[in-house]
Order: structure tokens, then C-alpha cells, then sequence
């Protein structure tokens, strides 16, 4: 059995590293939360998994480690940021302190933030706003990296740009992260680094050829991921692609247009109040409905039952703040020189089953 550890023993361990790096207490705090939140859900890849990254980045100075974003628009449901690449998970979290209340008397707010440094786990932030009753979209690009060719090409121009959104229903929420290209970076670097392949042929060799090796991504000159739909039907994700582009970068006016800063994002974020639009009495019976309708739908051969997106995170995260979270291998290894540099101890595992 794997090792497990308590929520908030990672969470301690990961802030006080956060703070020994430089970053503000309340940013470390912040930080911290999302990345664990990331493996509670399983999201493995963008957890704890990132906290090694960006304590480098943090000691190379390319993530800020103290102040504010910069206001440059504030009209009362659109806001737009200069991140001035503070981390990610930070101000995403800020901005969501923001639009919140707003969605509450406007309907809707949405914040851009151009500059943003990487935010993690994009599922990491949504439960909190259908706790509120409240229906979020959540949606990033990196401008500094370019990773899936567009559907027909073998050229890279995108990152993944994942989409997420929550809603409510009278349950548990609905709660999607999809990205718009088979896979992600860090899975592809994971399976790549292990010497893995991929389950089909996700990408694409620098020649153009459909291959299920991820080191192709790591050849000079390199391949690409392939978009969502793959060799057939990629012209989905290369669609919605460049629809997550111009909601990020062209909406907060800064993309792949200006000069590379580093590893970082540009972000768009929508809450919306359902009490606003037709009602949220009206929104649940319709949301439950469907939901409903879904689950009760017969399983094809294979499947045992038709589930809802999030279903299986939701219950991964209830399991592991009851029973402590099981890490992905080798993350503690990647962190021990952190550890030792800064002088922060990794937290012992659990001997038990921790009860939040």
C-alpha cells in the first residue's frame, strides 16, 4: 500500500517551504491549498507534483514572490489584471474573492489576468463556488510555451489550454477540466521520463507521423501533442483551442503576440448567479434533471454505469481527507533537496487512517 498523509500536514509542509523560498505568508498559504486540492481530486500531475517547479522558479526570481496585481480595468462585471507574474493559484483565488459578491448583484463578473505565473490544477478552485450556489468557468493558455499543433499541422502553436467549469445540482456539482489536446504536459513529460508510452497515438513526431512515444516531444527538432479528437476528429480541440485563446490572451491583451516572459498564464474567469438569469430553483431542476437523465442512462459493455464529470474526483477527495492522501510516487524525492536546502523536514506518513 502507498503511502498517505494528512491534508493539512502536506498542506503546513508546502507553505513553510513556500515562505523559506520567499513567497509572502498569505500567497504561501494560498498556494499551498491548491496544490494538495489538486491530489485530493487525483489530478496527480498538477499537485504536489508542481511544488518542486516552482520553488525553482521562485529562486530564479521568475515568479514574483511579494505585492499585488495591477488593476488596469474595473468596470463592475469585467476586470482585467496585470498579474506581474505573481503565482497563479493566488491570484486566481483573488480574483475569485472579487467576482464572487459581484456575480452576486451583477449576474455575472468576469476577471482576465494577463502575466499570471501557472495556476495548477484548474478543478482545484471550482468546488468553492458551487458551494455558494454558484456556476463558475475557469480557462488559461500559456503564451511562453507551444506544445499542440493546430488539427492538420506538425508545427506546435498551443499549450493544452484546459477549460474547466462547476455547476450545481441538487447533489454533488458537475465539475469538468478538459484539455484541448489529448493529454497534458505533465503527463506527457511523466510517461516520457519513465520511459512509457502513451495509451494510442496521442502526438505527433517532428516528421508528422502519429506516434504513441512522448519523447517525441522531447527531440530536437520536437513533436507535438495531438488536439482533442485526435488524427480524425482533432479539429475539435484545435477548435475550442483557439477559442480558450482569445478568452485568455486576447480578451486580457497579452499573448502569443508579445515576447515570451517564461512559464506562466494568461487566465479567464466567469462566476455566474443562477438567482439572477431564470432562478436558481428553476437552474437545479434543470441541472438535476439532466444529471438524472445521465445516470440513468444504460451502460454500454465495459462500463458499469454512466457517471458524471467530477463524480469520481469528488469521491477520490472525500476518501483521501478521511484516509490521508496517497502522493504520487517519487513527488517526496523531487522535494528533497528542497527540504534540505531550506531546512523544512518532509511530514511523516501516516501509520493510520486520518479523520478529518
Amino acid at each position: 500500500m502507498s503511502a498517505r498523509h494528512a491534508a493539512p500536514v502536506l498542506i503546513a509542509y508546502a507553505t513553510e517551504l513556500l515562505i523559506c523560498a520567499g513567497l509572502e505568508s498569505d500567497k504561501a498559504t494560498v498556494v499551498a491549498a491548491i496544490l494538495i486540492e489538486g491530489d485530493l481530486l487525483g489530478h496527480t500531475t498538477h499537485g504536489l507534483a508542481l511544488l518542486a517547479p516552482y520553488l525553482a522558479e521562485l529562486e530564479k526570481g521568475t515568479m514574483t514572490k511579494t505585492g499585488e496585481p495591477r488593476v488596469i480595468a474595473d468596470f463592475p462585471a469585467a476586470v482585467t489584471w496585470d498579474g506581474q507574474r505573481l503565482p497563479g493559484p493566488w491570484l486566481v483565488s483573488r480574483a475569485l474573492d472579487l467576482a464572487i459578491p459581484r456575480a452576486r448583484t451583477q449576474g455575472t463578473c468576469t476577471v482576465v489576468i494577463r502575466r499570471s505565473h501557472h495556476l495548477a490544477c484548474l478543478a482545484a478552485y471550482l468546488k468553492r463556488v458551487t458551494d455558494e450556489g454558484l456556476m463558475v468557468l475557469l480557462s488559461c493558455s500559456d503564451p511562453a510555451v507551444a506544445s499542440v499543433a493546430p488539427h492538420g499541422g506538425r508545427r506546435a502553436v498551443f499549450t493544452p489550454n484546459p477549460l474547466a467549469a462547476a455547476w450545481p445540482t441538487a447533489g454533488d456539482p458537475v465539475i469538468l477540466d478538459v484539455s484541448m489536446s489529448i493529454t497534458t504536459n505533465g503527463l506527457t513529460k511523466r510517461l516520457a521520463v519513465a520511459g512509457e508510452k502513451f495509451p494510442g497515438p496521442w502526438a505527433l513526431d517532428a516528421d508528422g507521423r502519429a506516434t504513441d512515444n512522448p519523447a517525441a516531444l522531447f527531440t530536437q527538432p520536437a513533436g507535438t501533442l495531438l488536439p482533442t479528437g485526435g488524427v480524425d476528429h482533432g479539429h475539435k480541440g484545435y477548435a475550442f483551442a483557439l477559442l480558450v485563446e482569445t478568452l485568455t490572451g486576447a480578451l486580457a491583451g497579452h499573448g502569443r503576440a508579445d515576447p515570451a516572459e517564461g512559464w506562466g498564464a494568461s487566465v479567464f474567469l466567469q462566476v455566474l448567479s443562477p438567482a439572477l438569469f431564470g432562478g436558481t430553483e428553476e437552474f437545479l431542476r434543470q441541472t438535476e434533471h439532466i444529471s438524472a437523465a445521465c445516470r440513468a442512462t444504460p451502460p454500454r459493455p465495459g462500463f458499469e454505469r454512466v457517471r458524471l464529470p467530477g463524480e469520481t474526483g469528488l469521491r477520490r477527495r472525500a476518501e483521501q481527507l478521511a484516509r490521508g492522501v496517497e502522493l504520487y510516487p517519487g513527488i517526496f524525492t523531487s522535494l528533497a533537496p528542497w527540504s534540505a536546502k531550506l531546512g523544512v523536514p518532509p511530514p511523516a506518513e501516516l501509520s493510520a487512517p486520518f479523520h478529518a
